[in-house]
């Protein structure tokens, strides 16, 4: 058992505000290269770091010396990737028109716009990724490249870790030359709900449990000034195979199926947590395959006694519900310590016994647990996904090779109404870092679907546009001015470009 680690005090928490106040225009207004430079700084400082942090992370999440070894790789990655997009600097959107006397609406004037960060960011750590979704994860990498100072709040399962890695965040960015101020780790529930309601700061980010986001998220639009607030909250992610992508790799489909439940314990908030598959003789086939899968899993524990717990809780709900036939029953245990050990248990249950508002089923069993849902007919699909499903984070589709149909389309433009990222033949966990990912999804997915909490685009949940209208040139901010002493990339409207645009309407 690990010290308990202290909370915050109300003492602490004033000098972590006033000093993020003060580091905020400090840091906004350092140049390109210099904030880069210190995250890189960062970077660096965590792998070399690793041979501590990943230790700790073991003894309090359960979870193993690969997986986190490469979760830190994952995070020093992305660190690295919001350098390379602030020395870019597209982000920044730059946008100048130039004066036009001959607009077509009437003579304009000079406007210049770019966006701006917002400010003072909090960010509140998830227990599932102790390093790329905690103290110095993606939200904490984006608002740092987007030039905001950051509290985060570190996760109740993984104190000494947070601690351990914010030590490290503090000392590469202090030694780059960063503000005093500009990064700082509070902790404790009440500690992390009073930064969140501190008018110094100007946005939230969260990746937890639906209760609590939904909790922040309405304490953050309660707030005198309410401000954004960016939490991952629940997905269960459905996954739809088609009867001729089922004859034609069946074996492969279950073997991924059974490893995207398995991994991590199924603790990932992009694990399938239904599996659409038609009743047929191979749906059979599957299914074996996937009990044998399952009872070759490895026993892993839990995160923590609370999410144990509930686990156990929602396991055995789902097992009691009508109509459910247990295909892999899998194994729980409690450890001295409170912890839940665990195998996947996997079941099936006919389309037919699926209701909206069936909280029973269809809510999410956030561990090693899935359901294998048997349809009739695929032209039901895409009307049950509506039926059936609110907003998550991934929708798959698994299809034969050339396989086009109504029914396929269907599904396909249904769940994109209804998901952040759609798949095709593969599995959605293993969330790549990409310019391009979209990690967001409509409600209860998260609270403000706008937006990504993986990729480079998730910069854009610290900024705010500006415009400068008929500023002189020494009043405008460097990436505005003629002389671009930034370097950024400008879009620039020249005079009567307007004009012609405006004609055509």
């Amino acid at each position: 058992m690990s010290t308990p680690t202290p909370h915050t005090s109300d003492a602490e928490l004033e000098q972590i505000l006033a000093a993020a106040a003060l580091a905020a225009p400090v840091w906004a207004a350092t140049p390109p290269a210099e904030r880069a430079s210190a995250l890189i700084a960062v970077a660096d400082a965590l792998d070399q770091a690793a041979g501590e942090l990943i230790p700790i992370g073991m003894r309090e999440t359960g979870l193993a010396q690969a997986r986190l070894t490469g979760e830190l790789k994952r995070t020093t990655v992305q660190i690295r990737l919001f350098a390379d997009v602030i020395r870019d600097g597209a982000y920044l959107d730059v946008r100048l028109d130039e004066a036009d006397p001959d607009f077509v609406l009437g003579p304009r004037p000079d406007v210049r716009r770019m966006l701006v960060p917002v400010g003072v960011a909090v960010n509140f750590s998830a227990s599932n990724f102790p390093f790329a979704f905690s103290v110095a994860g993606g939200d904490s990498a984006a608002a740092l490249a987007a030039g905001c100072a950051l509290s985060v709040k570190g996760h109740s399962g993984h104190p000494e870790l947070s601690v351990a890695t914010a030590r490290v965040v503090e000392d590469a960015l202090r030694a780059a030359g960063a503000p005093d101020g500009v990064f700082a780790l509070v902790l404790g529930q009440q500690a992390g709900v009073t930064v969140l309601e501190d008018d110094r700061v100007d946005v939230g980010t969260f990746t937890g449990s639906i209760r609590v986001g939904r909790l922040l998220a309405d304490k953050a639009a309660a707030r005198p000034r309410p401000i954004q607030f960016y939490g991952e909250l629940g997905s269960v992610n459905p996954v739809f195979v088609t009867a001729a992508a089922l004859a034609e790799r069946g074996e492969e489909i279950a073997a991924g199926y059974a490893a995207s439940v398995a991994g991590s314990a199924g603790q990932l908030c992009t694990k399938p947590g239904f599996l659409w598959v038609p009743t047929t003789d191979a749906a059979g086939e599957l299914e074996l395959r996937v009990s044998q899968a399952a009872e070759q899993a490895a026993e892993h524990r839990l995160l923590n006694p609370s999410i144990g717990r509930a686990y156990l809780q929602r396991r055995a709900d789902v097992l009691a519900a009508d109509g459910v036939r247990v295909v892999a029953e899998g194994t729980v245990r409690s450890d001295d310590d409170g912890n839940v050990w665990a195998t996947p248990t996997i079941v099936a249950v006919p389309a037919s016994k699926l209701s909206a508002g069936d909280e029973t089923l269809l809510d999410e069993v956030f561990g090693p647990f899935s359901v294998i849902v048997e349809y009739d007919d695929e032209a039901s699909l895409a009307p049950s996904l509506d039926e059936l499903y609110v907003g998550n984070l991934t929708g798959t589709v698994h299809a034969a090779a050339g396989e086009q149909s109504p029914a396929l389309s269907s599904l396909v433009a249904g769940l994109a109404r209804k998901t952040g990222r759609v798949l095709f033949g593969g599995w959605p966990t293993g969330v790549a870092v990409t310019p391009a990912m979209q990690h967001g999804g409509p409600y209860p997915a998260t609270s403000n679907d706008t937006s990504t909490s993986v990729g480079t685009a998730s910069i854009s949940r610290f900024l705010r546009g500006v415009a400068y209208q008929g500023a002189p040139q020494e009043a405008l901010p460097e990436p505005l001015q003629d002389a671009n002493p930034w370097g950024v990339p400008q879009q620039r409207a020249a005079a009567g470009q307007s004009a012609s645009w405006g004609s055509q309407r």
